[in-house]
């Protein structure tokens, strides 16, 4: 093959420009502009352009990235031309698995134009590698701000959502209150009075079905908010989960209650529940749509309805299936010596979906399977060397940051020792009162920089150390399963998060070659 290219380009986050939403920013022309010119001189052949804006360099979910990814796998190029590896990706990660594994195997040169980085000249690769290390700190430093501010903005009481919980709005006139939406208050209102009358909460979101009340997603799409819609069908329905919840929420009091969700890393999206000691609650902050009685009154109820804990063994799949369509939790039930789960999304409205069916032992079949292959996977050569260089380049940016701790500590040693001589100077006659005041405000202003820097690079080192430890901790996990032949409630506590199920054509007829679409969320 000659020379082909594949143009990259990604709008930062600091250099947005357009006028509109559907205007293509100047930094991306000016990106193509410049590339396309290199691309010409260097007598390249272009495939293809591809261009993200408004995505981050840790967003794995960039349509053209992926797309670019694919074709490269595809062989319709030889080379990826970007401005520079960080408008590529800042991930290390994916540096060592794309740029240093793939495109190698795949036989891919990589260019960076504005920071010469090339896969085709050897001698830099410890270089990218370097420039890999500088991007990974630049976004945990920018995620670790972020999390302070908003950290900050939670305890002041103010709402830091993108959409306001459904009753409220946000106040056009100022920022991080909330105020009331009427027209969803009312529904709010009606929800409490009604269970705490006697009606059941599935009895109440049947009611607001029939009377084609949207539940909050919809409500919140037919406002013109800019809430993206979900893949899943027969989204605008109200369910048992919805009214729980809302029963439960006590911003419907007026206080704000923030927190309740967080990311493990920066890398991450998906977020998971911190227990409610760690949430951040504000009372008084706006206004009520409940009366305090009538809130006592309904979680009172709530805790009388809740049954009692079986004392006998929690089925297996117990909580942690779910409706691919409508996304409610599956139930298990028996058919003649089979168990089976199924959804009943229909006891909410006339109109059901299409209802997720699976029999349970083919269910355990399908995630044995996928288990053992992941464990397979993980354990192979190609596998090992990858999270041996991660190792080393986690060891790497530890002896980085304790090289660079020495040196501050040693900064801060000639500072106080600066002190003492500059004082020794005022004494001799040497330096006047207010000279040595100047000199010693200075040092210890630089005293307190340097002090500042190791303490930032310790809680660094502590974050280093966890995820050393979190990377053993999925081997040992791991190995703990290999080989395994059978499901218990132990196994999915610890490694699944939820499984989503779909539904056959004829679900009398499933078979193990022929099973409704699986997918399963893990937690590692």
């Amino acid at each position: 093959m000659e020379n082909v290219v594949a143009i990259y380009n990604r709008l930062s986050e600091e250099d947005r420009d357009k006028l509109s939403k559907e205007e293509e920013s100047r930094s991306i022309q000016n990106q193509k502009g410049m590339l396309i010119t290199y691309a010409m001189n260097q007598g390249w052949d272009i495939y293809n352009i591809y261009s993200d804006d408004d995505y981050k360099g840790s967003d794995r979910s960039r349509p053209a990235f992926n797309q670019l990814l694919k074709d490269a796998e595809a062989g319709k190029f030889n080379i990826v031309l970007c401005k520079s590896q960080a408008r590529f990706t800042r991930e290390l990660e994916m540096v060592e698995k794309i740029i240093h594994g793939q495109f190698v195997e795949w036989g891919i040169r990589f260019v960076g134009y504005a920071d010469n980085a090339d896969t085709a000249n050897k001698g830099n690769k410890k270089s990218r590698q370097i420039n890999g290390l500088v991007n990974e700190w630049y976004l945990e430093d920018l995620s670790d701000n972020i999390k302070t501010v908003l950290t900050d903005h939670r305890k002041k009481g103010m709402h830091i959502g993108a959409f306001a919980l459904y009753g409220y709005a946000k106040d056009p006139n100022q920022k991080g209150h909330l105020i009331l939406d009427p027209e969803a208050a009312e529904v709010v209102r009606e929800v409490f009075n009604l269970y705490a009358s006697g009606m059941g909460r599935t009895a109440i979101a049947r009611l607001l079905n029939d009377r084609g009340i949207p539940n909050p997603t919809e409500y919140k799409r037919q406002k013109g908010l800019r809430y993206k819609r979900s893949d899943r069908q027969y989204g605008d329905l109200w369910k048992y989960s919805g009214i729980s919840a809302m029963l439960s929420n006590e911003m419907y009091i007026g206080n704000m209650v923030q927190g309740k969700y967080e990311n493990r890393t920066y890398k991450s999206k998906h977020s998971k529940p911190v227990p409610r000691e760690r949430w951040i609650i504000v009372e008084g902050t706006h206004e009520p749509i409940i009366s305090r009685e009538l809130w006592d009154k309904v979680q009172q109820r709530m805790k009388e309805r809740t049954k009692p804990m079986c004392t006998g063994q929690i089925g297996v799949f117990a909580g942690k299936t779910r409706c691919m369509y409508c996304g409610y939790t599956l139930l298990s039930g028996k058919s003649r010596e089979y168990r089976y789960l199924k959804c009943t999304s229909w006891h909410f409205s006339d109109s059901a979906c299409k209802g997720a069916f699976i029999a349970q032992r083919f269910l355990e079949k399908a995630v044995l399977q996928e288990l053992n292959d992941i464990i397979e996977k993980y354990f192979d050569e190609t596998s090992a060397e990858e999270r041996i260089t991660l190792g080393q380049n986690i060891e790497f940016r530890k002896k980085t940051m304790q090289r660079e701790c020495g040196i501050c500590q040693a900064k801060i040693s000639d500072l106080k020792k600066a002190i003492q001589n500059t004082y020794i100077d005022k004494v001799k006659g040497i330096v006047s009162e207010a000279e040595y005041i100047e000199f010693r405000d200075t040092f210890n202003k630089d005293i307190l920089t340097y002090q500042n820097r190791i303490a930032e690079l310790d809680q660094k080192l502590q974050e280093l150390e966890q995820q050393l430890q979190s990377n053993r901790s999925k081997r040992d996990i791991l190995e703990e399963y290999r080989n395994i032949e059978k499901l218990d409630r132990s196994i999915m506590d610890k490694l699944i998060d939820y499984i989503e199920v779909g539904r056959c054509e004829n679900k009398h007829k499933q078979r193990e070659d022929n099973l409704p679409p699986i997918v399963i969320h893990w937690k590692f």
